[in-house]
């Protein structure tokens, strides 16, 4: 079985709190986009494995991709194993939610597998013990993401802009950004306040907004140099994904979103990737013919 494995943007991402448990609850638009790791399973074996192209991804226990499979056939109650290989397009420490994807991916796959053993909400209970965007990554549409990322509400205002993604090629550690995360400068709950009430259309020269950005790019300053790029070269608005590094431009159409691609091109340690937003159900998740909540 071979499964595309998505990546995601956040279109806003604001920080609305810090938890006892020290996560952070926050409220944020998803949605995935046109580059794809594949996720490839091979059934009929006695144990589990991972094996992946990119040589610093963990092929041990350490990979979400492993622990999902391991949670899944716990959770079922069964002894077998699946071997998973997977051949990695999106970008490591990104922004991208590259590895919660292909955790997503593996408990979809098993769960088609063995012939839908657990229904939606219970694939998305289960995906929240391993990452807070699996979740996501399992709903697969278009959410207002909130909580922990655990609280999925489907989004259904949303434009299909056409995105440049630019890997600026260094990652970002989720866990030091939020740990110099200083609560008192996020600015996001003031300008999405409107938005959240009254659920209007998202306007990305109103509604782009990340609490993570400036915590992110006083660390890595390269991240507001690709946003300026972006925005000098036609976009109609450009933000860092999730924690960083990555930086995304909405276009309006294909030629535009071209033309930036080719200029920015020149800057060789920037990685390009010119995709589209899947705002609509694709027909791997329309075969499960069950309703998410």
């Amino acid at each position: 079985m071979r499964i595309l494995s998505p990546a995601k943007i956040n279109l806003f991402l604001e920080i609305t709190g810090k938890r006892p448990d020290g996560y952070h609850d926050l409220v944020s638009l998803m949605c995935c986009v046109g580059l794809y790791d594949t996720v490839s399973l091979t059934f009929g074996v006695n144990q589990t494995s991972v094996s992946c192209s990119h040589p610093d991804v963990p092929e041990d226990e350490t990979n979400l991709a492993f622990a999902a499979a391991s949670l899944f056939f716990n959770t079922l109650n069964i002894n077998d194993g699946v071997k998973i290989s997977i051949e990695k397009q999106i970008p490591m420490a990104a922004g991208l939610g590259g590895g919660s994807s292909n955790a997503a991916t593996v408990l979809l796959g098993l769960n088609r597998y063995y012939g839908y053993s657990f229904s939606p909400d219970k694939l998305i209970s289960m995906g929240r013990s391993i990452g807070a965007d699996v979740p996501f990554f399992i709903f697969r549409k278009p959410a207002i993401v909130s909580g922990i990322g655990d609280k999925l509400k489907a989004y259904q205002g949303l434009e299909s802009f056409k995105i440049l993604l630019v890997f600026p090629g260094f990652g970002i550690s989720t866990a030091k950004v939020y740990k110099n995360l200083n609560l008192g400068l996020t600015k996001c709950k003031k300008k999405l306040r409107s938005f959240l009430l009254n659920k209007q259309s998202f306007d990305p020269s109103c509604h782009l907004c990340n609490d993570l950005e400036i915590t992110a790019a006083s660390m890595c300053p390269g991240i507001f140099t690709v946003k300026e790029a972006l925005l000098r070269h036609g976009a109609l608005g450009a933000l860092m994904s999730g924690s960083g590094s990555t930086v995304f431009g909405l276009f309006s159409d294909s030629d535009k979103a071209l033309k930036a691609k080719n200029v920015l091109a020149e800057n060789d340690k920037w990685q390009l990737y010119l995709v589209d937003m899947i705002t609509k159900e694709n027909v791997f998740e329309r075969s499960h013919r069950d309703n998410f909540s």
